[in-house]
């Protein structure tokens, strides 16, 4: 972990936006952090019945044999306790989203299989230390949509006030959840046609805060949560195109900044419809721009509601999914990913609500996310069109890199229940590297002029 200053967040685009503050606590409550809650606010005891353990200080060791690339599923000796089919979805429908019961209904080989929880999430204490001082100091801002005085990571570990109030701090949890203070990773998606057809589109990306720049500057950029270049590589007649995206923190207040290299034009241009429903990179329609990390962006379009808390079957320690022996083929199959490789657990997730506001465009009329209690990590989302109907169902595949201590996905799906066709993206099975952490960055090279230096034809 690199980073140049324990700075707090505190854009003066933001602070002067309103002198509306949400979410911060008493002292007292935040003293539950490493008491009754693990030190990012999840609940730290298990459920009645024992089939959610208690948080113990997560997956402490690395497993013999990890060379620092190819992650060992460290429950590789784990069978099933059980699998949900179209034929038993009903007797389980209580843990599950109204999205996987949709799957299981209209794909007969699609199936749930539920291993044994294992609560691995855990992080550096520094990033511990950080939100036990942001649950008393973070504030929302500008409407829910934005926030200051923050450090790092997990701004509001104990949700706090209203239902509204609640959801807006759950989902900005979920957007500035920690991933390393600057990375690189090469991961490919694909958008299988409803025959199981498909062509990879690899990236090439990298993401880095503003306090791990190596020529890191406290007063330049103050609105900035962090930088994130993305340079396709593959295939062919797509090569050399690169996204760039100045993160901001309220992007009502100042839209998220994003520009475009075109290879093929050799000329960089602005780029606006990098925001909302505005088509994903290289996505043939498959995905909105703010569903890549299951959710991005300003969230100023919808009404947020916490709808409760709630034990569910979601994709965790997705090891298999990410291992180098399943090739890309022995995954995409049509209608949906190779179920045989993915693994579900019984864990609590926070349940926000999305529904657009009136006057505002989006292509989905509302949302319905889940969200991890132990990694603040959106894991499931339902997707509703204008007409009220379910349209599109999102699984976020988690993995803990271990030797990093870092929660994240390995590959986020996104069903179309209408068309037959999804879309995957994050894979890295069949790349040398997938990801390299702890790299290290200066501002040059997120600026338009460092486009051009990237792209190539």
């Amino acid at each position: 972990m690199k980073l140049n200053s324990m700075i707090k967040y505190s854009a003066i685009a933001v602070a002067l936006s309103s002198s509306l503050a949400w979410g911060q606590v008493s002292p007292e409550e935040a003293a539950k952090l490493g008491d009754t809650l693990t030190p990012i606010g999840a609940e730290k005891a298990g459920n009645a019945d024992g089939t959610i353990p208690a948080w113990d200080g997560g997956l402490s060791s690395v497993p013999a044999g990890f060379d620092g690339v190819n992650y060992i599923d460290p429950f590789a000796g784990e069978s099933p306790k059980f699998e949900i089919t179209e034929s038993n979805a009903d007797q389980y429908k209580d843990k599950l989203s109204v999205g996987q019961m949709a799957m299981l209904k209209k794909y007969s080989d699609y199936k749930i299989r539920v291993f044994p929880t294992h609560r691995t999430a855990a992080y550096e204490q520094i990033i511990y230390d950080a939100a036990k001082r942001n649950a008393t100091s973070a504030k929302l801002v500008a409407d829910g949509n934005g926030m200051n005085d923050y450090e790092l990571s997990v701004p509001f570990p104990i949700p706090h006030g209203t239902d509204r109030e609640k959801a807006h701090q759950i989902m900005w949890n979920h957007i500035t959840r920690w991933r390393d203070g600057s990375l690189k990773r090469n991961v490919v998606q694909m958008t299988p046609l409803a025959n199981g057809d498909y062509t990879p589109v690899k990236f090439s990306e990298q993401l880095s805060y503003r306090t791990s720049l190596t020529d890191y500057d406290p007063a330049a950029d103050p609105n900035v949560i962090y930088y994130f270049k993305q340079e396709i590589t593959s295939p062919a007649r797509l090569a050399g195109n690169v996204l760039l995206v100045h993160e901001t923190l309220n992007q009502v207040k100042e839209p998220r900044r994003a520009w475009i290299y075109n290879s093929g034009q050799r000329r960089v241009r602005r780029a606006p419809q990098v925001a909302y429903d505005g088509p994903g990179t290289a996505s043939d329609g498959q995905r909105t721009t703010d569903n890549f990390d299951m959710f991005n962006g300003a969230p100023d379009r919808y009404d947020w509601k916490l709808m409760g808390k709630r034990e569910m079957y979601i994709p965790y320690n997705s090891y298999e999914l990410n291992s180098k022996k399943n090739s890309y083929d022995s995954i995409i199959k049509a209608g949906h990913i190779n179920q045989n490789l993915a693994r579900y657990e019984l864990h609590r997730v926070w349940v926000v609500e999305a529904t657009l506001k009136p006057g505002e465009r989006h292509i989905y009329a509302k949302r319905v996310f889940y969200v991890d209690e132990d990694t603040w990590q959106i894991v499931l989302v339902d997707h509703y069109d204008g007409r009220g109907d379910l349209w599109r169902v999102a699984e976020g595949h988690h993995i803990y890199f271990y030797d990093q201590k870092i929660s994240w996905f390995s590959a986020e799906t996104l069903y179309d229940l209408l068309s037959g066709r999804y879309l995957v993206l994050g894979l890295t099975n069949e790349e040398p590297k997938g990801y390299e952490f702890d790299v290290e960055s200066g501002s040059d090279e997120f600026t338009p002029a460092a486009l051009r230096r990237a792209g190539r034809r």
